[in-house]
């Protein structure tokens, strides 16, 4: 069970580590139950109860039970890392400036591979999350087409903004499983130069 610090006024990297231990903490309840109850049989007080606390509290990091299995947060891109994208940079070159967006959502969200398989293991065995997981993917691909309109000042996410989300999306795709076959050694980002310099050699005229 987590408890709070008698520590009156923890330290806000003490409080953010506090805040992640006990998201860590709901997801990990919520996957041993419903591994073993199934998703249906599983309701967010019962999670509440084996890590020790409210369903307000639970209601702090996700809006239902299947976002806590899946593990669901916002979006982690910088309002930083957003603003200087939207206006032109950081290098005013949409392909290393999208490596930079992808860059820092990366070092943001860090990857288990172990959890991954388990919820990938979780949702083809309860079609809800799978559901889930394609609209949440929708969800992130609006916002990313939204940021791009900001950038290009369209009005409204069209054509344009929606093949640069899917750019985005491509790279975070194409840095994750270049670091998964390399043997998951290092922080995915670090793969990120590679594979922005090979899409780009793809993309290169042809010399012939």
């Amino acid at each position: 069970m987590l408890t709070s610090s008698t520590d009156p006024t923890p330290s806000p990297g003490l409080r953010e580590r506090k805040k992640a231990a006990r998201r860590e903490a709901l997801v990990s309840a919520s996957h041993e139950l419903v591994g073993r109850l199934g998703l249906d049989a599983v309701t967010v007080e019962m999670i509440c109860e084996q890590v020790g606390v409210s369903p307000r509290t639970f209601f702090n990091y996700f809006a239902s039970k299947v976002d806590a299995v899946l593990g669901i947060q916002e979006t982690p891109l910088s309002s930083e890392s957003a603003e200087v994208f939207a206006a032109g940079g950081p290098t005013g070159n949409l392909l290393d400036d999208c490596a930079a967006v992808v860059g820092d959502m990366l070092d943001s969200s860090p990857v288990d591979l172990d959890r991954m398989a388990l919820v990938m293991e979780l949702s083809q065995r309860e079609p809800a999350l799978l559901v889930r997981q394609i609209a949440w993917f929708e969800e992130r691909t609006t916002e990313l087409a939204v940021l791009a309109a900001r950038r290009t000042g369209a009005a409204h996410p069209g054509a344009t903004e929606k093949m640069i989300s899917s750019l985005l999306i491509l790279l975070v795709r194409s840095t994750l499983t270049r670091w998964e076959l390399d043997g998951s050694v290092g922080e995915p980002s670090s793969h990120l130069p590679h594979v922005t310099a090979e899409l780009r050699t793809l993309l290169a005229p042809s010399d012939s």
